[in-house]
């Protein structure tokens, strides 16, 4: 409120002063800038009460986001009905835990194109249930576009990261055909194309009011990217390396985490955090023993077969993908001695001091060893996160369950190790990568490095192959 005394003008004195004509301007641009800062107060206000009216509303989102973890079939439900409720759960979880891995069998049987597009599927279900508890959580379903912004950024994402798939694995390929030799050689500035179309998108769909909602659903929208679409991205890589490095891991966190219950269902006393007050010292402890002894035999079982050793690679001459290949050192039986420690009790017992097996239970058993003691945490980071919303499960997929994300928090965390791990200790540079890279390059650069070739296997003694 303006206190100053307002003297008023008349006409002829303004002619007269004409100093006074800048008073009067000043005296206008204040009431000009009082009217909008009361315009702005009054928008503040109508936003704040807003929000003060949806406060009052009910900030559990259990309703809003179905959960299955108590969900029991309806055709299930009169067998069930004279079990208590923990035992009813029970028999849910277990019934469904052996039809998901009876359909995992299923999906391993038809092979890596199977696994590929049930990882995608897995994928946009899981980005699906984290993008709803981001809208159920701001409640601002009505602004335009943005549910259609997270599903485009969704796509530009698998464009990008698939894409690369495709140049490291079938680069040899796609450069034979006119119009994937164009999509390779400028795969990424397509994809950030698409990424500045999202982006100038989310700019343009802007809403007063609700600026700080928007970005807040923005920034969820990439960390739900990097979440779900990163981690797949690594386990269709690690299935490229051979189905084993996908099978393995995989069923470890699904041995861990149903030994994990099985234990501490029934002798589980020592609560092992509070974050979920379910998880006990004991199943904590007992699922990783089984997951150890489990997961060793398993893979000792798988590298009998090729089916699951070979990579799978782009066989010109057949003119398809390919799992046939020569044996990796890794998947070929060798003799390794028991450590010295070991050995007085291996002679007590007449035992053989030498264990044959192949390298890659080795590997397995550092999987298993990241599985038991690290992977649990995935669940528990999970579980943090619905606490914070007050949600019982990201979704009603899978009764006893919960949704697709409840069951695939810990498996994506699996995934990411596994890429490090082999990046790191295992792979060398992909051949198909490499040639893809250098048909990139001018002719003239291509010959160069041809006779820099042909020269350096000529010294090495393979000029016959030339």
């Amino acid at each position: 409120m303006d206190v100053r005394r307002r003297i008023p003008v008349e006409p002829q004195d303004v002619k007269n002063d004409p100093g006074q004509i800048s008073e009067i301007d000043t005296d206008q641009d204040d009431r000009v800038a009082l009217d909008s800062d009361a315009a702005q107060d009054m928008e503040i206000r109508d936003e704040s009460e807003d929000d003060k009216s949806r406060k009052g509303a009910k900030t559990d989102l259990s309703k809003t986001i179905p959960s299955g973890t108590n969900k029991v079939p309806d055709f299930l439900q009169v067998y069930l009905s004279v079990l208590p409720l923990r035992w009813q759960n029970w028999v849910i979880r277990g019934i469904f835990t052996l039809l998901m891995s009876l359909f995992f069998a299923f999906v391993v049987y038809l092979g890596p194109l199977a696994l590929m597009i049930t990882t995608l599927c897995v994928q946009v279900k899981c980005f699906a249930e984290i993008i709803n508890i981001g809208y159920a959580v701001y409640r601002i379903h009505s602004l335009p576009w943005f549910r259609s912004l997270s599903w485009y950024f969704l796509i530009a994402s698998n464009y990008f990261f698939y894409g690369e798939n495709l140049v490291d694995y079938f680069g040899i390929a796609a450069n034979r055909t006119e119009l994937l030799r164009v999509l390779v050689k400028y795969h990424r500035f397509i994809s950030f194309s698409l990424y500045i179309v999202g982006f100038v998108w989310f700019v343009l769909s802007l809403v007063k009011k609700y600026y700080m909602k928007q970005f807040s659903l923005f920034a969820w929208t990439h960390i739900a990217l990097l979440i779900v679409v990163t981690q797949s991205y690594f386990i269709i890589q690690n299935i490229f390396e051979g189905l084993i490095w996908f099978i393995v891991p995989v069923s470890m966190i699904i041995i861990n985490d149903v030994c994990a219950y099985m234990v501490g269902f029934f002798i589980g006393r020592t609560p092992l955090i509070k974050l979920s007050p379910k998880k006990t010292w004991e199943g904590y402890i007992g699922g990783g023993f089984f997951t150890i002894i489990f997961g060793c035999l398993m893979s000792h079982f798988l590298c009998r077969y090729d089916y699951f050793v070979c990579p799978v690679a782009f066989d010109e001459d057949l003119g398809r993908m390919s799992m046939a290949c020569e044996r990796s050192h890794l998947f070929r039986l060798e003799d390794y001695a028991l450590p010295s420690f070991l050995s007085g009790i291996v002679k007590m017992l007449s035992l053989y001091p030498v264990i044959r097996t192949y390298p890659f239970v080795i590997h397995s058993f550092y999987f298993a060893l990241f599985s038991s003691i690290i992977g649990p945490f995935g669940g528990l980071f999970a579980s943090g996160f619905k606490r914070a919303f007050k949600i019982k499960d990201f979704g009603d997929v899978i009764p006893g369950h919960g949704g697709i994300m409840d069951r695939f928090d810990c498996q994506y965390l699996m995934a990411t190790f596994v890429k490090v791990y082999i990046s790191s200790f295992i792979r060398s540079p992909s051949p198909q990568h490499f040639y893809s890279q250098l048909l990139k390059l001018p002719t003239e650069h291509q010959l160069v490095i041809y006779k820099a070739l042909q020269e350096s296997l000529e010294r090495g003694g393979y000029g016959e192959y030339l």
